[in-house]
Protein backbone atom coordinates (compact mmCIF):
# COMPACT_ATOMS: atom_id res chain seq x y z
CA UNK A 1 0.00 0.00 0.00
CA UNK A 2 2.89 2.20 0.97
CA UNK A 3 4.66 1.93 -2.82
CA UNK A 4 1.43 2.40 -4.49
CA UNK A 5 1.15 5.94 -2.56
CA UNK A 6 4.60 6.68 -3.19
CA UNK A 7 4.40 5.52 -7.03
CA UNK A 8 1.16 7.73 -7.14
CA UNK A 9 2.80 10.85 -5.71
CA UNK A 10 5.87 10.36 -7.92
CA UNK A 11 3.40 10.59 -11.10
CA UNK A 12 1.66 13.38 -9.88
CA UNK A 13 4.37 15.14 -9.58
CA UNK A 14 6.22 14.29 -12.64
CA UNK A 15 2.69 15.48 -14.69
CA UNK A 16 2.92 18.75 -13.00
CA UNK A 17 6.44 19.03 -13.84
CA UNK A 18 5.43 18.22 -17.93
CA UNK A 19 2.68 20.91 -17.78
CA UNK A 20 5.02 22.98 -16.50
CA UNK A 21 3.52 23.74 -12.57
CA UNK A 22 6.43 24.40 -10.08
CA UNK A 23 6.07 23.94 -6.64
CA UNK A 24 4.94 27.52 -5.68
CA UNK A 25 2.25 27.39 -8.26
CA UNK A 26 1.32 24.12 -6.91
CA UNK A 27 1.37 24.91 -3.72
CA UNK A 28 -1.09 28.23 -4.55
CA UNK A 29 -3.52 26.03 -6.08
CA UNK A 30 -3.81 24.64 -2.63
CA UNK A 31 -7.45 25.58 -0.98
CA UNK A 32 -6.69 28.39 1.74
CA UNK A 33 -8.59 28.01 4.82
CA UNK A 34 -11.28 30.23 5.61
CA UNK A 35 -10.13 32.95 7.80
CA UNK A 36 -11.87 36.20 9.30
CA UNK A 37 -9.59 38.97 8.41
CA UNK A 38 -7.98 40.05 11.66
CA UNK A 39 -5.97 43.40 13.02
CA UNK A 40 -6.91 45.35 10.31
CA UNK A 41 -8.82 48.61 9.57
CA UNK A 42 -10.23 47.95 5.88
CA UNK A 43 -11.82 49.99 3.19
CA UNK A 44 -14.26 48.97 0.04
CA UNK A 45 -12.97 50.94 -2.89
CA UNK A 46 -14.32 52.18 -6.29
CA UNK A 47 -12.22 51.16 -9.17
CA UNK A 48 -12.48 51.09 -12.80
CA UNK A 49 -14.89 47.99 -13.67
CA UNK A 50 -15.54 47.47 -10.19
CA UNK A 51 -14.54 47.25 -6.74
CA UNK A 52 -11.39 47.12 -4.38
CA UNK A 53 -10.10 46.11 -1.13
CA UNK A 54 -7.89 48.55 1.26
CA UNK A 55 -6.22 48.60 4.14
CA UNK A 56 -5.29 51.88 6.57
CA UNK A 57 -1.85 51.63 7.29
CA UNK A 58 0.75 53.92 9.40
CA UNK A 59 2.23 54.13 5.57
CA UNK A 60 -1.57 55.33 3.78
CA UNK A 61 -3.70 53.10 1.98
CA UNK A 62 -2.96 49.68 0.94
CA UNK A 63 -4.33 49.04 -2.38
CA UNK A 64 -4.80 45.53 -2.19
CA UNK A 65 -5.30 44.46 -5.86
CA UNK A 66 -2.63 46.77 -7.29
CA UNK A 67 0.14 45.28 -4.74
CA UNK A 68 -1.04 41.89 -4.92
CA UNK A 69 -0.67 42.17 -8.60
CA UNK A 70 2.76 43.53 -8.10
CA UNK A 71 4.17 41.13 -5.93
CA UNK A 72 2.45 37.74 -7.77
CA UNK A 73 0.31 36.96 -5.09
CA UNK A 74 -3.66 35.58 -4.53
CA UNK A 75 -5.74 37.90 -2.60
CA UNK A 76 -9.27 38.81 -2.35
CA UNK A 77 -11.24 40.78 -5.02
CA UNK A 78 -13.20 43.35 -2.79
CA UNK A 79 -14.54 43.14 0.49
CA UNK A 80 -17.38 40.68 0.15
CA UNK A 81 -14.75 38.26 -1.42
CA UNK A 82 -12.95 38.64 1.24
CA UNK A 83 -15.77 38.00 3.94
CA UNK A 84 -17.87 35.40 1.93
CA UNK A 85 -15.57 33.43 0.85
CA UNK A 86 -12.85 33.64 4.01
CA UNK A 87 -9.56 34.82 2.82
CA UNK A 88 -8.24 36.47 5.69
CA UNK A 89 -5.38 34.26 5.29
CA UNK A 90 -4.81 35.77 1.32
CA UNK A 91 -5.05 39.08 2.71
CA UNK A 92 -2.28 38.81 5.46
CA UNK A 93 -0.06 37.54 3.32
CA UNK A 94 -0.28 40.63 0.78
CA UNK A 95 -0.04 43.08 3.69
CA UNK A 96 2.47 41.55 4.96
CA UNK A 97 4.96 41.48 1.80
CA UNK A 98 3.75 45.05 0.87
CA UNK A 99 5.36 46.19 4.24
CA UNK A 100 8.31 44.43 3.51
CA UNK A 101 8.63 45.84 0.18
CA UNK A 102 10.05 49.31 0.04
CA UNK A 103 8.63 49.83 -3.49
CA UNK A 104 5.02 49.38 -2.81
CA UNK A 105 3.10 52.35 -3.55
CA UNK A 106 0.40 53.43 -0.78
CA UNK A 107 -2.52 55.84 -1.60
CA UNK A 108 -3.51 59.26 0.16
CA UNK A 109 -7.23 58.36 1.90
CA UNK A 110 -7.93 61.75 0.22
CA UNK A 111 -7.71 60.00 -3.09
CA UNK A 112 -9.53 57.03 -1.91
CA UNK A 113 -12.94 56.89 -4.13
CA UNK A 114 -15.42 54.69 -1.34
CA UNK A 115 -17.33 52.02 -2.53
CA UNK A 116 -20.14 50.97 0.20
CA UNK A 117 -18.33 48.55 2.79
CA UNK A 118 -20.31 45.83 1.47
CA UNK A 119 -21.95 45.42 -1.54
CA UNK A 120 -23.75 42.03 -2.11
CA UNK A 121 -25.00 40.58 1.55
CA UNK A 122 -27.70 38.33 1.19
CA UNK A 123 -29.27 39.65 4.47
CA UNK A 124 -29.30 43.58 5.73
CA UNK A 125 -30.52 42.93 9.57
CA UNK A 126 -32.06 45.74 11.45
CA UNK A 127 -33.19 46.42 15.03
CA UNK A 128 -35.70 48.96 15.84
CA UNK A 129 -35.63 50.78 19.16
CA UNK A 130 -32.68 49.45 21.09
CA UNK A 131 -31.67 52.17 23.36
CA UNK A 132 -33.44 52.94 26.49
CA UNK A 133 -33.39 56.61 25.92
CA UNK A 134 -34.60 56.18 22.44
CA UNK A 135 -37.57 54.33 23.35
CA UNK A 136 -38.59 57.00 26.41
CA UNK A 137 -37.95 59.74 23.80
CA UNK A 138 -40.33 58.48 21.32
CA UNK A 139 -43.00 56.85 23.93
CA UNK A 140 -42.37 53.19 22.84
CA UNK A 141 -42.58 50.23 25.51
CA UNK A 142 -39.24 48.47 26.16
CA UNK A 143 -39.96 45.24 24.21
CA UNK A 144 -39.59 41.85 25.61
CA UNK A 145 -37.73 40.80 22.37
CA UNK A 146 -35.53 42.24 19.92
CA UNK A 147 -38.14 43.89 16.74
CA UNK A 148 -35.63 42.81 13.68
CA UNK A 149 -36.76 44.33 10.10
CA UNK A 150 -34.61 44.41 6.77
CA UNK A 151 -32.97 46.72 4.28
CA UNK A 152 -32.22 45.43 0.73
CA UNK A 153 -29.20 46.00 -1.48
CA UNK A 154 -30.56 48.43 -3.11
CA UNK A 155 -30.17 51.05 0.20
CA UNK A 156 -26.26 50.20 0.41
CA UNK A 157 -24.60 53.73 0.57
CA UNK A 158 -20.47 54.81 0.77
CA UNK A 159 -18.74 57.03 3.02
CA UNK A 160 -18.85 60.92 1.04
CA UNK A 161 -22.19 59.79 -0.74
CA UNK A 162 -25.36 61.62 -1.32
CA UNK A 163 -29.15 60.15 -0.69
CA UNK A 164 -31.64 61.82 -2.93
CA UNK A 165 -34.77 62.11 -0.87
CA UNK A 166 -37.85 60.84 -2.27
CA UNK A 167 -40.05 64.30 -1.77
CA UNK A 168 -42.84 62.83 -3.92
CA UNK A 169 -43.72 60.65 -1.23
CA UNK A 170 -42.36 61.67 1.59
CA UNK A 171 -41.07 64.62 3.67
CA UNK A 172 -39.98 63.81 6.94
CA UNK A 173 -36.76 62.70 7.06
CA UNK A 174 -34.44 61.79 10.16
CA UNK A 175 -30.91 60.48 10.41
CA UNK A 176 -30.33 57.24 13.15
CA UNK A 177 -26.34 56.95 13.80
CA UNK A 178 -25.76 52.97 14.85
CA UNK A 179 -22.94 50.71 15.30
CA UNK A 180 -23.25 48.01 12.26
CA UNK A 181 -21.87 44.37 13.24
CA UNK A 182 -20.15 42.48 10.26
CA UNK A 183 -20.12 39.10 9.99
CA UNK A 184 -17.04 36.83 8.82
CA UNK A 185 -18.80 33.16 9.64
CA UNK A 186 -21.81 31.06 9.26
CA UNK A 187 -23.89 31.80 12.05
CA UNK A 188 -26.97 29.90 12.95
CA UNK A 189 -28.53 28.83 16.36
CA UNK A 190 -25.22 30.29 18.32
CA UNK A 191 -25.40 31.29 22.46
CA UNK A 192 -24.97 34.31 23.63
CA UNK A 193 -21.63 33.33 24.99
CA UNK A 194 -19.94 32.49 21.48
CA UNK A 195 -22.10 35.09 19.39
CA UNK A 196 -19.13 37.55 18.96
CA UNK A 197 -16.14 34.59 17.56
CA UNK A 198 -18.88 34.70 14.48
CA UNK A 199 -18.14 38.46 14.00
CA UNK A 200 -15.33 39.80 11.43
CA UNK A 201 -15.40 43.85 12.16
CA UNK A 202 -17.56 46.90 13.14
CA UNK A 203 -18.16 49.65 11.31
CA UNK A 204 -20.29 52.94 11.67
CA UNK A 205 -23.63 53.40 9.75
CA UNK A 206 -27.10 55.19 10.16
CA UNK A 207 -30.30 53.98 9.13
CA UNK A 208 -31.58 56.61 7.22
CA UNK A 209 -35.01 57.18 7.17
CA UNK A 210 -38.36 58.83 6.01
CA UNK A 211 -40.60 58.47 9.80
CA UNK A 212 -43.92 60.03 7.66
CA UNK A 213 -43.48 56.52 5.31
CA UNK A 214 -42.50 54.23 8.09
CA UNK A 215 -45.51 55.06 10.34
CA UNK A 216 -47.90 54.83 7.58
CA UNK A 217 -48.67 51.17 8.07
CA UNK A 218 -47.63 49.14 11.43
CA UNK A 219 -44.46 47.76 9.39
CA UNK A 220 -41.35 50.09 8.95
CA UNK A 221 -40.00 48.62 5.78
CA UNK A 222 -40.94 51.62 3.25
CA UNK A 223 -40.07 54.33 5.43
CA UNK A 224 -36.38 52.50 5.66
CA UNK A 225 -35.41 51.38 1.89
CA UNK A 226 -35.09 54.25 -0.26
CA UNK A 227 -32.31 53.48 -2.56
CA UNK A 228 -29.47 55.24 -0.52
CA UNK A 229 -30.88 54.80 3.29
CA UNK A 230 -28.23 52.70 4.60
CA UNK A 231 -24.74 54.59 4.42
CA UNK A 232 -22.25 52.12 6.02
CA UNK A 233 -18.30 52.98 6.41
CA UNK A 234 -15.78 54.43 6.08
CA UNK A 235 -13.96 51.61 7.74
CA UNK A 236 -14.62 47.91 8.78
CA UNK A 237 -12.58 47.80 11.92
CA UNK A 238 -11.81 43.93 12.80
CA UNK A 239 -13.25 42.80 16.14
CA UNK A 240 -10.10 41.92 17.54
CA UNK A 241 -9.68 45.20 17.38
CA UNK A 242 -12.64 46.52 19.37
CA UNK A 243 -12.43 45.43 22.75
CA UNK A 244 -16.09 46.12 24.00
CA UNK A 245 -18.80 46.88 21.50
CA UNK A 246 -21.15 47.78 23.56
CA UNK A 247 -19.34 50.38 25.24
CA UNK A 248 -18.35 52.91 22.26
CA UNK A 249 -19.87 56.56 22.37
CA UNK A 250 -21.38 57.59 19.03
CA UNK A 251 -22.65 60.38 17.24
CA UNK A 252 -24.74 62.10 15.09
CA UNK A 253 -23.69 66.12 13.44
CA UNK A 254 -26.02 67.91 11.03
CA UNK A 255 -24.47 70.46 9.33
CA UNK A 256 -22.01 70.83 12.16
CA UNK A 257 -24.38 70.98 14.88
CA UNK A 258 -24.01 68.05 17.58
CA UNK A 259 -27.87 66.41 17.27
CA UNK A 260 -26.65 62.83 19.10
CA UNK A 261 -24.28 61.66 21.37
CA UNK A 262 -24.42 58.71 23.73
CA UNK A 263 -22.96 55.39 24.41
CA UNK A 264 -23.64 51.75 22.88
CA UNK A 265 -23.77 50.95 26.43
CA UNK A 266 -27.63 52.15 26.83
CA UNK A 267 -28.22 48.86 24.25
CA UNK A 268 -31.65 46.87 25.69
CA UNK A 269 -29.90 43.81 23.73
CA UNK A 270 -26.61 43.87 23.72
CA UNK A 271 -24.31 42.52 20.74
CA UNK A 272 -24.45 39.16 21.92
CA UNK A 273 -27.99 38.86 22.75
CA UNK A 274 -28.95 40.13 19.09
CA UNK A 275 -27.08 37.80 17.22
CA UNK A 276 -27.94 34.76 18.99
CA UNK A 277 -31.74 35.77 18.96
CA UNK A 278 -31.71 36.33 14.67
CA UNK A 279 -29.23 33.34 14.84
CA UNK A 280 -32.12 31.14 16.00
CA UNK A 281 -34.59 32.48 13.56
CA UNK A 282 -32.61 32.48 10.18
CA UNK A 283 -29.07 31.51 9.08
CA UNK A 284 -26.53 34.21 8.93
CA UNK A 285 -23.91 34.05 6.55
CA UNK A 286 -20.36 35.67 6.41
CA UNK A 287 -21.16 39.64 4.79
CA UNK A 288 -24.33 39.78 6.25
CA UNK A 289 -24.84 43.16 8.14
CA UNK A 290 -26.60 44.36 11.37
CA UNK A 291 -27.49 47.65 12.27
CA UNK A 292 -28.06 47.72 16.11
CA UNK A 293 -30.20 50.34 16.75
CA UNK A 294 -29.84 54.26 17.01
CA UNK A 295 -29.83 56.30 20.57
CA UNK A 296 -32.03 59.03 21.28
CA UNK A 297 -31.91 62.73 19.93
CA UNK A 298 -33.22 61.78 16.41
CA UNK A 299 -35.85 64.62 15.40
CA UNK A 300 -38.80 61.59 15.53
CA UNK A 301 -38.19 61.80 19.43
CA UNK A 302 -38.60 65.47 19.44
CA UNK A 303 -41.85 66.62 21.46
CA UNK A 304 -43.12 69.61 19.52
CA UNK A 305 -45.78 68.89 16.75
CA UNK A 306 -44.47 66.93 13.72
CA UNK A 307 -45.41 69.39 11.34
CA UNK A 308 -43.33 72.25 12.94
CA UNK A 309 -40.01 70.08 13.51
CA UNK A 310 -37.09 71.02 11.31
CA UNK A 311 -36.59 67.07 9.53
CA UNK A 312 -34.29 66.71 7.24
CA UNK A 313 -33.82 68.63 3.62
CA UNK A 314 -31.98 68.23 0.65
CA UNK A 315 -28.02 70.18 1.00
CA UNK A 316 -27.88 69.34 4.64
CA UNK A 317 -25.03 67.47 5.57
CA UNK A 318 -24.69 64.38 7.64
CA UNK A 319 -21.96 63.13 9.84
CA UNK A 320 -21.70 60.34 12.53
CA UNK A 321 -19.52 58.24 14.20
CA UNK A 322 -18.93 55.62 16.28
CA UNK A 323 -15.72 55.78 18.90
CA UNK A 324 -12.78 53.95 17.12
CA UNK A 325 -14.61 53.25 14.01
CA UNK A 326 -14.32 56.25 11.96
CA UNK A 327 -16.62 58.93 11.04
CA UNK A 328 -19.35 58.75 8.13
CA UNK A 329 -20.46 61.52 6.15
CA UNK A 330 -22.63 61.99 3.39
CA UNK A 331 -25.04 64.71 2.09
CA UNK A 332 -28.66 65.08 1.05
CA UNK A 333 -30.27 66.19 -2.50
Amino acid sequence: MQTDRRDFLMGAAGLAATAGIGAGAAAAATPAAFEMPRGMTLLNMRREGGYGLGVKTDRGILDVTQAAAALNLPAPADMDDLLQNGKGGLLKAVVDAAGRDSKTAYLREEAVRYAPLVTRPEKIIMMGFNYRHHAAETGTPIPKDPPLFNKYNNTLNHHGGTIKLPTAVAREFDYEVELVIVFGRECSNVSEAQALDYVAGYATGNDFSARDLQTLTSQFMIGKTADGFAPLGPYLVTSDLVKDPNNLRLETRVNGVQRQDWNTNDMIFNCRQLISFASKMMTIKPGDVFYTGTPHGVIFGEKKPRAEREWLKPGDEVACSLEGLGELRFRLT
